[in-house]
């Protein structure tokens, strides 16, 4: 019988900028077994830092020869390496992400991530898909997959969004995505899952936010239209972005020209912002982000 390979690990490091990060961080998984199979870094200042620099750092290491559990690794790396350098970090891997889908109507950027994840595309766990319309069912449930009709007006949204918490809680995600749902998250359902709501918003962010983006750019006479992949925040269409794409369109296009292309795009844009969240490739810092693709 072939015994199953350790999982590989990734750890996700944040911090001040200085001399000896690298150098700490390698030693230690050195020392412990490790095998850095990639290893990502960048440092820049940003603003509402003061002028100082921030220090990014991804690294992805085979396990099969450590000395540690992974908890234990992680103990003893907050002791040792994360406190005297101050860092903000994880260690992920090991199982799959689970990741809630949630849309209304529109079905491309739902259907672009179902065909994915069934051609194992995309290597998550999709518990449950979550829409205020009833129109999806049929396509969710040929995937397999258990759908939940939630309709929801103004007087009944706060019961509604509660019932969808309780879902997500109890289904355990990791990430919810927004594949075009067209309801606005309060406050509170945001903070539960910080920098792990990925909407898609049909527009080249922070042009034409809101609604209607494709209406307001044929109106305008924009030569180029998008779509932009960012996390949900309390700020309407301003979180951090994660990835755009663009499309050239021209005075011969109607309206309805500009949706079709822009869903073209909308569905990559998507797909690739979830790839890269559950690739543990996206740093948050304050409204910005940093992508090691």
């Amino acid at each position: 019988m072939t015994t199953p390979a350790a999982p590989a690990l990734r750890l996700l490091v944040q911090c001040p900028d200085g001399p000896g990060i690298v150098a700490a961080v390698s030693k230690f998984l050195f020392e412990h077994g490790a095998n850095i199979v990639q290893a990502d870094q960048y440092s820049s200042a940003f603003e509402g830092d003061g002028g100082a620099e921030r220090f990014f750092l991804r690294i992805e290491f085979e396990t099969a020869g450590l000395d540690l559990s992974p908890e234990s690794l992680a103990t003893r790396f907050a002791a040792e390496v994360a406190a005297p350098f101050a860092m903000e970090w994880r260690l992920s891997g090991g199982r799959r992400p689970r990741v809630a889908l949630m849309a209304s109507r529109t079905d491309h950027c739902l259907l672009e991530l179902l065909w994915r994840w069934r051609r194992r595309e995309l290597a998550v766990d999709i518990p449950l898909v979550i829409s205020n319309h009833d129109g999806l069912r049929a396509d969710v449930e040929a995937f397999g997959l258990p759908f939940h009709f939630l309709p929801v007006t103004n007087a009944t949204k706060t019961e509604q969004e509660a019932a969808i918490r309780t879902l997500l809680r109890a289904a355990e995600v990791d990430l919810v995505v927004l594949a075009r749902y067209m309801q606005i998250l309060s406050g509170d359902f945001i903070a539960e899952f910080p920098a792990r709501i990925i909407n898609i918003h049909h527009s080249f962010l922070p042009a034409f936010a809101g609604a209607d983006p494709y209406g307001r750019a044929f109106e305008r006479g924009v030569k180029i239209i998008g779509a932009t992949a960012h996390y949900a925040t309390q700020d309407l269409d301003e979180g951090p972005i994660i990835e755009q794409d663009v499309v050239r369109v021209s005075h011969r296009d109607a309206r309805d020209d500009l949706v079709r292309l822009g869903r073209e795009v909308e569905r990559s844009v998507l797909a690739r912002a979830v790839q890269w969240h559950i690739e543990d490739r996206v740093f948050v810092h304050g409204n910005k982000t940093v992508v090691f693709r």
